[in-house]
């Protein structure tokens, strides 16, 4: 079921995919709408696409108040938390999840270096990119499974940890679907560099952890969403590049496997 608002899951859940970040990779984001709060999950890896995100979120129930929930740390998850707190909205995070300029500096600056064509790069064409983007970290924090009640809809956010120790995951049970982060993904090789052994064993965890919500869709933190029996297949998928990485000790994506 799609609209002209993003699109739409169910009665209440809405996917923004698709959002530019670093080739071949592009992000996911999404909103829940309740009677008088509507949830934000994920802002992108920028401004315009924070903007975006908005701008359909704001859409569907124009009178809302907006609520911003990461699903972990990383910048292409967290890039347009700042349009959001100009407007005065929180931002929900882990309470692991923070970040530091120097840190949000060196990430733009390896996207301008990885810019195939020389006189681009000499441009600094990345500043294009992240035009009027500023760090900004989650401003309310989570530690624990936490309940928001939206108004006529309660959604549950989940600790999911292992591919960072921040990630969460946002349950919306009346509906039956799951923003994910990047706990699953789809179509992609899974990213397990920000982490070892220890870290993917309990992203095995959390990934049966999800598998036993049954969800009926799952908005992953990047690639298409997943329907019905693609639900399965996806995290079988992440599953086994874990279980696969586990035993010989490092990721498809290292050095190593080269």
């Amino acid at each position: 079921m799609c609209d002209n608002i993003g699109m739409r899951l169910s009665n209440r859940c809405y996917a923004v995919t698709g959002l530019g970040y670093s080739a071949p990779w592009c992000v996911n984001a999404g909103f829940v709408v309740g009677d008088s709060v509507t949830l934000v999950v994920d802002t992108g890896g920028n401004a315009l696409a924070a903007q975006t995100i908005h701008g359909y979120a704001s859409a569907v129930r124009p009178a809302n108040r907006l609520r911003v929930i990461d699903t972990e740390k990383h910048f292409d998850h967290i890039g347009g938390n700042g349009f959001f707190r100009e407007r005065g909205i929180d931002v929900w995070g882990h309470a692991a999840a923070v970040r530091t300029p120097a840190e949000f500096e060196a990430e733009s600056a390896e996207f301008n270096d990885a810019i195939p064509n020389a006189a681009r790069r000499a441009r600094g064409e990345a500043q294009a990119f992240f035009h009027g983007t500023h760090l900004e970290n989650r401003n309310r924090q989570i530690d624990s499974d936490t309940r928001f009640d939206l108004g006529g809809c309660t959604v549950e956010i989940l600790l999911t940890p292992g591919h960072t120790p921040a990630n969460l995951s946002v349950w919306v049970p009346d509906d039956g679907v799951v923003f994910t982060g990047d706990c699953l993904i789809n179509q992609y090789l899974p990213n397990l560099d920000a982490g070892g052994p220890q870290e993917w064993r309990t992203w095995l965890d959390s990934i049966s952890r999800i598998e036993a919500l049954n969800p009926t869709t799952v908005v992953p933190g990047h690639g298409p969403v997943a329907r019905s029996g693609e639900v399965q297949v996806v995290a079988d998928a992440v599953r086994r590049v874990l279980r696969e990485s586990i035993a010989r000790g490092y990721s498809p994506t290292s050095d190593q496997a080269i």
